[in-house]
């Protein structure tokens, strides 16, 4: 066919397809909704809550071509230098400075924009609130915190048991679990070492320093324990704590400074140093709304996880996560036994690939948001 013919033939189709006649500018693309989120931080370095709750989904989300994110200055919104046509702003914790909570929340709903507190602590009963006043929450970051879920259309939560809490003071509640950003947490080759283990295991425990009172659970576990080859164990410890190494029966590890995907990667390239992962609670009501990011962090490292039985555990348990009551000989025959092992559970490393990780773990985060 002469090649006149096929160009009219291809412009025929073309405009039966389409409605439109050469030269016809063709429909206005639809623009995407804009997420703002406003987090401490900037520029890629943020606190490791803000990654794993926030930035990371944020980040996924735009690399899905399903939306356009931003972060928000909280001044230049409210004064109105921020002109964004935000569908929604997402604001995290205590980022808020108490005074601003309220001026902040006015000029979103002055241009009828949707606002989401994040919150994934328990930052409402008296204990928690105590608790967290231990970790160094002053009386206004706690206020704050208070006054933004109170004013907020929506709070986001990262486990049931949170929810609970906060469903008597929020006008609604979205639970979305915590789940890890493939990007960060996929193993590829380990990293030269020159600190592995010899004449030893290690364990490693790795948390916030809310956690220290929970690291004294471990103290009769792993003094002078040894695995069935006959070697010590040795339990190792990241952050949790700023005393000085447990008289013996722990010892620090310092890792290089950076933010959280530098310190998520140093794990992942690092994740042959340890043959288990612990995460111990104690039975108290803050506990009860923690989350269950260790025992995929340590799935997601390839190691065997021993958590407490707690509710925050539940789900983990059920998909292969050891749990353990609070008894000492059971937690040294289920480390003892994870040691052995040295190899996560196939079924829980199956359940946090299949259900833990940012982009297979549903929709609930973008739809709650956005929709």
């Amino acid at each position: 066919m002469p090649r006149d013919l096929v160009r009219r033939a291809a412009s025929r189709l073309r405009r039966t397809l389409t409605g439109t006649r050469p030269g016809t500018p063709g429909p206005e693309p639809v623009p995407l909704p804009v997420l703002g989120y406003v987090v401490a931080g900037g520029g890629g370095a943020h606190p490791a809550s803000a990654h794993v709750r926030v930035v990371r989904r944020t980040e996924h989300l735009a690399r899905s071509g399903r939306a356009e994110v931003r972060q928000v200055d909280p001044v230049a919104f409210v004064d109105g230098a921020d002109e964004t046509p935000y569908r929604a702003l997402l604001v995290q914790r205590d980022i808020l400075p108490r005074d601003q909570v309220e001026p902040f929340l006015a000029a979103a709903a002055a241009r009828g924009i949707r606002v989401a507190a994040e919150v994934d602590d328990d930052f409402f009963t008296a204990s928690g609130r105590d608790r967290l006043a231990r970790a160094e929450y002053d009386p206004d970051r706690l206020a704050s915190i208070d006054a933004l879920v109170r004013g907020a259309d929506l709070v986001l939560v990262s486990t049931e048991e949170l929810a609970a809490l906060v469903r008597p003071v929020a006008r609604r509640v979205v639970v979305v679990r915590n789940a890890l950003d493939p990007t960060i947490w996929t193993p590829g080759d380990t990293a030269v070492d020159e600190d592995l283990a010899v004449g030893e295991h290690r364990v490693l425990y790795m948390g916030t320093l809310t956690h220290g009172a929970d690291l004294e659970l471990l103290r009769d576990v792993f003094t002078d324990l040894t695995a069935s080859d006959g070697l010590p164990v040795r339990l190792e410890v990241i952050g949790v704590t700023d005393d000085a190494d447990g008289t013996g029966w722990y010892r620090r590890v310092e890792v290089p400074d950076g933010h959280y995907p530098a310190f998520a990667r140093w794990l992942v390239d690092h994740r042959e140093r340890w043959r288990a992962g612990v995460a111990p609670l104690r039975d108290e009501e803050f506990n009860r709304a923690k989350s269950d990011l260790k025992a995929i962090e340590y799935t997601a490292l390839g190691l065997p996880a021993v958590v407490s039985d707690r509710p925050s555990y539940r789900d983990a348990r059920d998909h292969g996560v050891v749990a353990v009551p609070d008894d000492v000989d059971a937690w040294r025959h289920a480390v003892r036994a994870a040691v052995d092992t040295g190899d996560a559970d196939p079924v829980a490393a199956r359940w946090v690939r299949d259900e833990r990780t940012i982009g297979d773990d549903g929709d609930a985060w973008r739809s709650a948001l956005l929709d």
